[in-house]
C-alpha cells in the first residue's frame, strides 16, 4: 500500500522511460544499521530493490518517496547510480538531487560539523585522481 502510493507519486514525473516497478522492492526497518558510523546520518538507504529504514514509514511518507526513487534510478542505471557517490560524494550527487527533488526534501548541504561527515568521501577525490583522470 505504502509502495504503491509511493510509485504513484513518483509517477507524476517524466525520468525514465519506464515507470518504477515494485513488485519485488521490500521495505526493511532495521535500527541497527543505522548505528553504523558511516550510516549515522541517514534515516532511509536504498540497495537495489531493498529500502532500509531507521523507523517505521508511518511517519515520513516523503522518506519513501526518496528511497524509492534511487529504486526507480538504479532499474535505469543498475552501474551508473551507485557508483555515482564514491565520485561526488552525497550532497553533490545529481542521482541524490533528483530524489531530494522528488520528494520534497530541502537540499543537502555540505557543511561539516560534529555530527555529520564529509559530504564527499575520501576514496572520492583518490578515485578523481587515480581512476577517472581526464586526458
Amino acid at each position: 500500500m505504502l509502495l504503491a502510493r509511493a510509485a504513484r507519486e513518483l509517477g507524476r514525473y517524466d525520468l525514465y522511460p519506464r515507470p518504477v516497478r515494485t513488485g519485488r522492492v521490500r521495505i526493511v526497518v532495521t535500527p541497527r544499521l543505522f548505528r553504523i558510523p558511516g550510516m549515522r546520518r541517514f534515516q532511509g538507504y536504498t540497495a537495489w530493490n531493498v529500502i532500509f529504514l531507521r523507523q517505521p514509514a508511518g511517519t515520513d511518507f516523503s522518506l519513501v518517496v526518496h528511497e524509492l526513487c534511487h529504486v526507480w534510478q538504479m532499474q535505469h542505471h543498475p552501474i551508473r547510480m551507485p557508483l555515482s557517490y564514491l565520485r561526488t560524494g552525497y550532497a553533490a550527487n545529481p542521482f541524490d538531487r533528483e530524489a531530494r527533488r522528488v520528494a520534497g526534501h530541502p537540499p543537502a548541504t555540505a557543511r561539516r560539523d560534529a555530527r555529520t561527515v564529509s559530504a564527499r568521501p575520501p576514496i572520492a577525490s583518490w578515485l578523481s585522481r587515480h581512476v577517472w583522470r581526464r586526458p
